[in-house]
Parts: structure tokens; C-alpha cells; sequence
């Protein structure tokens, strides 16, 4: 698999794509509404990406940024084949990716300026304990960051977070996270817990991380979110993701789609072994009302933005 993250112009968001999948995707464009995508690395980077824009019966208009504004290129190709070899080159970050293609650079104008922020050192420290505190969760995108950054400080009367500023703080502790990430080695436990969601999904139980704001959301929204066919759920919301964040263990809840309490007892007994399969280890008294706990954890996830 790619390690990018594909979305396109109908608001389609593809995570890990293979290089098959690329192709279709970029040989799918051109119509109303899906007429480009645009590809980011996985973690995300602050001004690295590429794009591609296709009207039907015209030309591919492609694009690259390679980490600033006076590094963003264009290029015109009149068919498919030339734009999937250089996406697939760009994702794989293969040397002379960009060969075969008359690349120029664009005009984006002059590099924006920053204030620096003009908080109290109170208030940036709370500001930045929070945003960290959502880095290290790990189910944030670049953009969510920077839009907690510029939300989390506001009042009625005071906006003191303006948007480039929030931008610029949130790149640089992203960034920082990713310099952290890089030292980490093998599967992660959250990673571990993704693997077991997906043997879960695969087993029909509807699987959720990080899903909705609080149990009261989680517990009104779940039953939309699996198919036809699922027997149970189980999720976690972001207090629970804070929690973990925090060292406390990360708390799952669960249950089926019967309102059945034997039901729900052999959803937790499935999710309970799905778990210690991959691993982790669970504290669960196999009663169907109370929750299952994963600890110990070591919360590491790696970003992908």
C-alpha cells in the first residue's frame, strides 16, 4: 500500500491506497463535481502534496509543492498513464519521479507573514497542553489542529487566535510529534487496536475508534454507522481517547443490535478475544453492563493528518 492519504473533489477520502487504487482513482476524474484529487504523504507535511485537475476532453493539469511556496510546480500532460506514473513515482518517493513531464514554477506571490501570538503565558501554555493533548491522541488532521487552535481560546468578546497564526502553531507542533514518531519502532499498541477493529468488522461487528464527542452521542449514533447484516458494535469516544492519552487505559463500550443482554455478553466475550489476539490485554468481568477496559497501553499512534 501508498502511504497517502488520496481525497478528492466529491469530499472521498482514501487512506493507504495501492497503487491500483491510485490509477483508478486519478483515471475516474473529469466530470462534474470529481474533476481533481489531490494526494498528501502519510504523516501529513506542512506545504507536500500533489494534485491533479481533469476536465473531460481536455488536458491533466499537474501539480507538486515540495515544502514551501517558491517550490510549487506545474506540469500538462494530455493523458492518465503520464499523471498515475507520476503520482505513483511522488507517493513512492522514487528518485526522478518527475522526469518526462516540462515542469514550471508557479507564482505563488510573497511568502504571508505571521504575527507572533499576543497571549499570556497562562493562556499559551493551556493552549498548547491542549493541542498536544490532541496530537498525541493521534486522530486529528493538520486542518483540525489548526482549527482547535484558533476556537480553543475564544470568548464572546475576544478572538485571539487568528487563523495564519493558528496554522503556524499547529505546523509546528505537528511537526514536532512526527520528529517524535520517528523513533518509535514496530507495531504500536494502537495499532494493535486497529488490527483487532478490523478482524471485528470483518467478524460483523460494527468497530469505531475515536468515535463522537461523549457515550450519550456514541450511543444514539452507532447504529447508523455499520451494514445491514451487523450484530453489535463496539466504540470508543474522544474522552475515552483522552483518557488513554492521560495513561488511564482506554475504556470500550459495546453491545448488540438486539437490546439483548445475552447478546451483548457474547459481543463482549468476541471483542474481549479479538483484543488479546493482537496483544493487548483487557479487564473485563464478563458482565454485559459494564464496560471493557484495555490496560495497560502505551498510546502511541502515528499521525497521519
Amino acid at each position: 500500500m501508498l502511504k497517502i492519504v488520496v481525497e478528492t473533489e466529491n469530499c472521498e477520502r482514501h487512506v493507504r491506497v495501492s497503487a491500483e487504487e491510485l490509477a483508478g482513482l486519478v483515471r475516474r476524474i473529469g466530470g462534474d463535481g470529481d474533476r481533481f484529487l489531490v494526494i498528501q504523504r502519510i504523516p501529513d507535511l506542512p506545504d507536500v502534496f500533489a494534485q491533479v485537475w481533469h476536465k473531460a476532453g481536455g488536458d491533466y493539469t499537474l501539480e507538486y509543492r515540495d515544502g514551501a511556496a517558491d517550490r510549487h510546480f506545474q506540469a500538462m500532460a494530455d493523458g492518465p498513464e503520464t499523471v498515475i506514473a507520476a503520482m505513483t513515482g511522488w507517493a513512492r518517493q522514487e528518485a526522478g519521479w518527475d522526469r518526462g513531464l516540462a515542469w514550471s514554477l508557479l507564482d505563488m506571490g510573497p511568502a504571508r507573514e505571521v504575527p507572533p501570538l499576543d497571549l499570556a503565558e497562562d493562556e499559551r501554555a493551556e493552549l498548547e497542553r491542549r493541542l498536544c493533548e490532541v496530537l498525541v491522541g493521534g486522530y486529528a488532521s493538520r486542518a483540525e489542529l489548526a482549527e482547535l487552535a484558533e476556537e480553543y481560546l475564544v470568548t464572546k468578546d475576544r478572538r485571539p487566535v487568528s487563523r495564519e497564526q493558528a496554522e503556524a502553531l499547529a505546523d509546528r507542533l505537528w511537526l514536532e510529534r512526527v520528529g517524535e514518531q520517528t523513533e518509535w519502532q514496530g507495531e504500536t499498541d494502537p495499532e494493535r487496536l486497529t488490527r483487532a477493529f478490523t478482524a471485528l468488522r470483518e467478524a460483523g461487528i460494527t468497530a469505531r475508534e475515536n468515535f463522537t464527542c461523549c457515550r450519550s452521542c456514541g450511543q444514539s449514533e452507532i447504529g447508523t454507522e455499520g451494514g445491514p447484516d451487523a450484530r453489535g458494535f463496539v466504540y470508543f469516544h474522544t474522552q475515552c481517547t483522552d483518557s488513554a492519552v492521560a495513561g488511564h487505559g482506554l475504556t470500550l463500550l459495546y453491545g448488540g443490535f438486539d437490546d439483548s443482554s445475552d447478546t451483548t455478553a457474547a459481543i463482549g466475550h468476541e471483542i474481549v478475544a479479538a483484543l488479546e489476539a493482537v496483544g493487548l490485554h483487557t479487564e473485563w468481568d464478563h458482565d454485559p453492563s459494564r464496560a471493557i477496559t484495555i490496560t495497560p497501553l502505551d498510546w502511541r499512534r502515528r499521525l497521519v493528518g
